[in-house]
């Protein structure tokens, strides 16, 4: 029977206490978690008396985990790798390397991160928008596309260099503790890396302490905006990935749906069934929990054949 994780971001803000949120997400039948961005410093703790029990598997944990005291919440985005604020930039370095000793603490295999984003604003609402109301095909989506082509082009690069430079020092954490950094695909223009930019970034970095996590619902909305061809993006990078985050989308961008309640082809994707990857839900939180049970039934029918 395939394993599939849960993300704690499903049901965290449901418990005080982290022993209550394993609890509930084991008994839905899901093999494992990933702590997510909305733990708290409360929760982790429950969470490490869990594991240290041998009761719960932590495949992999999401920047930043737990959130630090004095942020309002958890988000994966409160500061960012590839940011061109060199001040914002060390900060995400700083928040990174205490999810990674936290990772390590749960004996976890990967960390994901939201690398980062060219502030070019609001190129994704835009383009949704006349995707929407005109369709891929129109004249006012096309102008907006390439106008949004050259406004990314004129930046990326200098976010790609700001990324290398917190990899330059964060990998060899990474190594030593054992981790993989994995960067993951989001669902808007702005975001760094794109597909071919993380192909780029293997390159440089061949370490196996660096590698790609994909997210089947952002790669679908990517696909449904006519930016990628998903399928075919995921195949490619299949040899970088270590995990993806599994949920569904209704055209064009209503993702992290329960699998089997939007149009995402999954089967087409069954092939991360044999592959050595994580494989993680990540629904919203207000998604119930008979829902999920029936979509990780659905799952393990539709990648088990």
């Amino acid at each position: 029977m395939l394993d599939f994780h849960l993300s704690t971001n499903w049901n965290t803000d449901r418990h005080a206490t982290g022993e209550a949120m394993i609890d509930e997400i084991l008994s839905l039948g899901f093999s494992g978690v990933e702590l997510g961005y909305r733990l708290s410093e409360i929760q982790a703790e429950g969470v490490h008396r869990r594991v240290a029990a041998g009761q719960v598997k932590v495949g992999s944990v999401h920047a930043y985990a737990p959130y630090p005291i004095g942020a309002p919440a958890g988000h994966p985005e409160l500061y960012l790798l590839a940011s061109r604020d060199e001040d914002d930039r060390a900060m995400a370095i700083v928040l990174l390397q205490r999810t990674l000793a936290f990772a390590a603490e749960m004996g976890a295999h990967a960390v994901v991160v939201h690398a980062g984003r060219i502030p070019i604003e609001p190129a994704s609402d835009e383009l949704i928008e006349a995707a929407e109301e005109d369709g891929l095909d129109s004249p006012r989506y096309t102008k907006l596309l390439r106008r949004n082509q050259r406004r990314r082009a004129r930046l990326a690069r200098k976010h790609l260099d700001a990324l290398c430079r917190s990899l330059d020092l964060l990998l060899p954490r990474c190594a030593s503790l054992n981790l993989t950094l994995c960067l993951e695909n989001l669902p808007s223009w702005e975001a760094v890396p794109t597909e071919e930019e993380m192909l780029e970034l293997k390159q440089r970095y061949p370490a196996p302490s660096l590698a790609y996590w994909h997210d089947l619902g952002h790669g679908q909305v990517r696909e449904n905006l006519g930016w990628i061809r998903h399928r075919e993006c995921a195949e490619r990078l299949l040899p970088h990935t270590v995990g993806l985050h599994i949920h569904d989308v209704l055209p064009l961008a209503d993702d992290h749906l329960p699998p089997s309640q939007g149009n995402l082809p999954f089967e087409a994707f069954a092939f991360y069934a044999s592959a050595p990857v994580l494989r993680v839900f990540e629904p919203d939180s207000r998604v119930p929990a008979a829902a999920l049970v029936a979509s990780l039934k659905y799952m393990r029918q539709a990648w088990g054949k």
